[in-house]
């Protein structure tokens, strides 16, 4: 038996509600992913290089752009709005329109700001440049997406976590290549030389990366995309400009007024729509929740080391404390940071593999604060300094490679884009807090030495006190985010026990019963058994090369073949692959593994469905079928060795539709809005859904087996059933709601007032249902209730009671009279 794991993400992510598209590659197979990976790392590279390149130069903007420093502080700020704005709409365009398409979008946008700024020493342009600049920011979200499409499950973990790291990695590199070019060329090099990575990071794109076939449904959310801008601009704004405008002046409480009105405006506005640009019922899941909190605390932590080492190492030695290196020393000194973050990608897969990401986020963020904490006494020398960035770079590492898993691991791969795109945004809000708060630290804890001010070393300290403190912030709220109980579910490949003959199957070697090939747990934890083969054994065909390799060896190794092109004396197997409804599938891989459990052969199902494998020598073999969107099927044949066999059909169960309608209320009219939840068997939230406007769901895509369907909507009792899904015909759901319903009253005196105080019990069969105190107008209220038979009775005078009926969900009014007790003669 051969068991194949895979990276484990947080439990399972919702099977993809999206559209395939034809686009899949010939064949229907997915087009060979072995360049992306670098690819995509390459394009996060070259969107940190954009955002670091102008920070050797930052204190010399006023006068290399003629203008007061207060003013030169928005070439910085522009590109920050632009890329807060720009990354969760990017993200949700590429979920609706392909995101290989908008990653194209961004880095053009990004060259086309990059050759303004190149050309320009004006403010108001090179400000212009720096915003469109800033679009590139959306690269990341969609570069996640992309893998989370393309990529074989195994390799995601580690292509996620370079992905994510990319922005450290290009930040560090660029500090001293920057610093270099500033020192020995015209400053604008710098703009031209970002154009010219963009320009080779698209071509590179273009020439590897496939475009993706995961769509979400529906359409751009134009309002929500404009009410979000104005929202992160208004909030944003104060944020980065505080500490020129003054914390408490008119402008920035305004803004700040300005950015709640208008986030709470937008956020009601998302909840009523159909296609909202934000899911915020997704983003309101606790592992969704939490793992956007704790990228805040990441992202402060990310920069406050930027903000200080490359001024103490530039500092002059007369300071006392500072450490007099040159602008590309200093950069050199804080070049590891980003050089870590990406040597521990490999790590964070092997933890994540074995622990979950969940772990490696909170082993990330403790190795950040002790960077942070031990670098507080750490700033006597440059080597010091190295050893700060090297520590903090390997915990933002691991922290900044799990936050993407997180989030995938939560949402359905139709919100890919949009989900990372909103979690980079709170990482670029960390950045933003994270400058606002460090700056005003260090403007206020500074001295002067001669015409300027200088920072004081209590500043520095005080700033690596506030990032370890944020980071360990992010530890407690990441704490609470959910344990992984259990692997990914791999597929499982059994063979049949060996015969009396030492061959598989029976006494005569042939193996007659379909071999199964389905979802299964495999243990983890101490002293779970695991028989695990490694990613190089298991994703990628041995490739048969060289003039020594057998003519079988070349039939059988690659979808080149065309069928028909075995000669009728090769030994081998033809057949179809069929669908549950008996349509060929075409472009289906057909897989054939020997008794070994060693691959002997793959090749491509025709149009007609048809295929043709030739084996390698006589016996009994598996042979496997799959299809994108179709669960995986495996039937036992036997190898005559003397011409090609006919072999079984392989008939492929496609995704299962489950799907229905929602009614409720009295008259059993159609519920809008109704919620629908499907669990598994171990009770995880596969995808959920809403119902539209005639009460109508549905939820494609779902792999066949048995799961739990949950259906609620306010006023009415929730419901849940069991569903089996078998993949062949879609499920059908018709749901009625009960309604809850409402008792309320008044409870009045012997004198027919109202009586205040009074206890009022609700009793369904025996047991207390509710329990009220009445309010100085005597009232009372029982909501949400599902019986149909109560009591009623109420306390502090001589009880009275009174049977209650309710029906069809109406409101009940009912009001008792109380009677003062006579009092004893004295």
């Amino acid at each position: 038996m051969t068991r194949t794991t895979t990276d484990q993400l947080p439990g399972r992510a919702a099977p993809a509600a999206a559209h395939p598209l034809p686009e899949a590659g010939a064949g229907g197979h997915r087009r060979a992913s072995g360049g992306i990976v670098p690819v995509l790392a390459f394009s996060g590279i070259v969107v940190a290089v954009m955002q670091t390149l102008l920070v050797p130069v930052i204190k010399d903007l006023p006068t290399l752009l003629n203008t007061a420093p207060s003013n030169a502080t928005w070439v910085m700020t522009s590109t920050l709005l632009a890329g807060a704005v720009s990354t969760p709409i990017m993200g949700r365009l590429g979920d609706l329109n392909g995101k290989r398409r908008m990653m194209l979008a961004s880095l053009a946008v990004m060259v086309v700001g990059s050759l303004i700024c190149g050309f320009t020493s004006d403010l108001l342009t090179m400000i212009v440049g720096r915003a469109l600049q800033g679009f590139a920011m959306g690269a990341i979200p969609l570069g996640i997406g992309i893998m989370r499409d393309e990529l074989p499950r195994e390799r995601l973990g580690s292509a996620m976590a370079l992905m994510s790291s990319s922005i450290g990695v290009g930040g560090g590199l660029a500090l001293p290549a920057a610093a270099l070019v500033a020192q020995h060329a015209d400053w604008h090099t710098l703009f031209f030389g970002a154009a010219g990575l963009g320009v080779l990071s698209m071509g590179l794109t273009l020439l590897v990366v496939p475009e993706s076939s995961v769509r979400a449904r529906g359409r751009f959310d134009v309002a929500g995309a404009l009410g979000l801008s104005a929202g992160l601009v208004a909030l944003l704004l104060p944020i980065t400009k505080g500490s020129d405008w003054g914390w408490s002046s008119p402008t920035t409480l305004g803004l700040f007024g300005i950015a709640a009105l208008v986030l709470v405006l937008w956020g009601v506005m998302e909840l009523r729509i159909a296609d909202p640009l934000v899911d915020l019922r997704t983003s309101a899941r606790r592992e969704v929740l939490l793992t956007n909190l704790a990228s805040i605390t990441v992202g402060v932590a990310f920069y406050a080391i930027s903000l200080v080492l490359p001024q103490l190492l530039q500092l002059p030695k007369s300071t006392g404390y500072g450490l007099g290196q040159s602008m590309v020393v200093a950069g050199l000194c804080v070049a590891p940071l980003g050089l870590t973050m990406m040597l521990v990608a490999p790590l964070y897969a092997r933890i994540a593999a074995r622990r979950g990401p969940k772990v490696s986020l909170l082993l990330g963020m403790l190795v950040i604060a002790v960077g942070y904490g031990a670098g507080i006494g750490l700033m006597d020398a440059p080597w010091q300094t190295v050893i700060i960035a090297v520590v903090v770079g390997a915990g933002i590492g691991l922290a900044y490679s799990s936050l993407p898993a997180l989030i995938i691991g939560a949402v359905d791969p139709s919100e890919t884009g949009a989900a990372n795109g909103l979690n980079t945004l709170m990482r670029s809000i960390g950045t933003s807090v994270s400058s606002a708060v460090i700056g005003m630290v260090l403007a206020h804890m500074s001295m002067s030495m001669g015409p300027v001010t200088v920072p004081t070393m209590d500043g520095f300290r005080v700033s690596f006190g506030i990032a370890t403190a944020a980071v360990l912030v992010g530890v407690a709220v990441a704490a609470f985010l959910p344990s992984q109980r259990k692997a990914g579910r791999p597929t499982l490949v059994a063979q049949s026990g060996d015969g009396a003959d030492g061959e598989p199957g029976g006494a005569d070697g042939t193996v007659d019963a379909a071999a199964a090939v389905g979802p299964v747990t495999v243990a983890e934890g101490p002293g779970a058994a695991t028989d695990r083969t490694e990613p190089s054994e298991r994703s990628e065909p041995s490739e048969p090369s060289g003039p020594s390799t057998p003519s079988w060896a070349r039939l059988a190794a690659g979808p080149e073949d065309s069928l028909g092109s075995l000669p009728a004396a090769t030994p081998g197997f033809r057949g179809r692959v069929l669908d549950a409804a008996r349509v060929p599938v075409a472009g289906a891989t057909v897989t054939l593994i020997d008794r070994q459990g060693r691959q002997a052969g793959v090749t491509p199902a025709g149009a007609d469905g048809r295929y043709e494998l030739a084996a390698p020598a006589a016996g009994a073999y598996v042979l496997i079928g799959s299809a994108p969107g179709h669960e995986p099927q495996a039937a036992s044949a036997t190898c005559h060795g003397e011409a090609t066999s006919a072999a079984p059909d392989l008939v492929l169960t496609g995704p299962g539709r489950l799907g229905g309608s929602l009614a409720g209320g009295p008259d059993g009219a159609p519920l809008a809005g109704g919620n629908v939840v499907v669990t598994d068997g171990w009770g995880d939230v596969v995808t959920h859904t809403a119902s539209g406007a005639d009460g109508k769901w549905e939820v494609p895509h779902l792999p066949p087996g048995a799961y739990t369907l949950v259906l609620s909507a306010a006023g009415h009792q929730p419901h849940a059933r069991s569903v089996e899904l078998s993949g062949a015909v879609p499920e059908r759901q018709e749901v009625r709601l009960r309604p809850t319903a409402t008792v309320r009253g008044t409870v009045r005196g012997p004198d027919g007032l109202p009586l205040p105080d009074a206890s009022v019990t609700l009793v369904a069969d025996g047991s207390v249902a509710g329990h009220a105190v009445t309010g100085p107008d005597g009232g009372f209220a029982f909501s949400d209730l599902s019986g149909r038979h109560y009591t009623l009775s109420a306390a502090g005078y001589p009880p009275q009671a009174a049977p209650i009926a309710l029906a069809g969900g109406a409101d009940e009014v009912l009001d008792l009279d109380l009677v003062q007790p006579a009092r004893a003669a004295h």
